[in-house]
């Protein structure tokens, strides 16, 4: 396949995952509690989430749930949860308490989890199948692509965000400020849901 029937697909990928979303804000919070290091099974987690969600979507998922709307529904009540509860997670802290701190940063399952159940990430990747069909010579190379694009700037997108978030929790110092934090981050996180019950 030619350079230039994959950079669309890239440069499509690149924009959805580097947008605020749930994702982001976790990975954000993440970073600002917990450091780069201890955020990158969450980082690498959304990406292989990513990834898998957008090979399936690319393998014939969105024919199923076009065909389901009931499972679409569920989908939707599903991820709803799972995110305001993360929301409620991240809102309820305050400054973390180093190495002694009882919480800990989101697991690898988990951050794959947030992908399979955050309502963003199946928009972004069953518009991309539908998008770039036309591109691969079947679902399987479609699958590879989607895959491939979408694991990798999805880690690299989430670093990005971790990063800025490790660099924000650097310029706070008192209890409040970590408080504001984490409630601004909660709040975003949480907000990220009124757009899918709104399609």
């Amino acid at each position: 396949m030619a350079l230039e029937a994959i950079l669309p697909i890239i440069f499509f990928a690149v924009v959805a995952t580097c947008t605020p979303g749930a994702a982001t804000a976790l990975a954000t919070a993440s970073g600002a509690s917990f450091g780069f290091r201890r955020s990158v099974p969450l980082l690498a987690g959304v990406g292989l989430g990513l990834a898998t969600l957008a090979a399936a979507a690319a393998s014939g998922l969105a024919g199923l749930l076009l065909a389901a709307p009931s499972l679409h529904l569920l989908l939707k009540i599903l991820g709803s949860a799972y995110l305001l509860w993360l929301a409620c997670q991240i809102g309820l802290k305050g400054r973390p308490q180093g190495t002694t701190d009882l919480a800990a940063p989101t697991s690898l399952v988990g951050g794959a989890c947030l992908q399979w159940l955050n309502p963003k990430a199946w928009a972004m990747t069953l518009g991309a199948a539908a998008s770039f069909a036309t591109l691969a010579s079947g679902p399987g190379q479609l699958a590879l692509l989607l895959g491939v694009a979408f694991g990798v700037t999805g880690i690299l997108s989430m670093a990005l965000w971790c990063t800025a978030g490790l660099m924000l929790g650097k310029l706070l110092s008192s209890e409040r400020q970590w408080r504001a934090l984490n409630i601004a981050l909660g709040l975003m996180l949480a907000g990220s849901i009124v757009p899918m019950w709104r399609a």
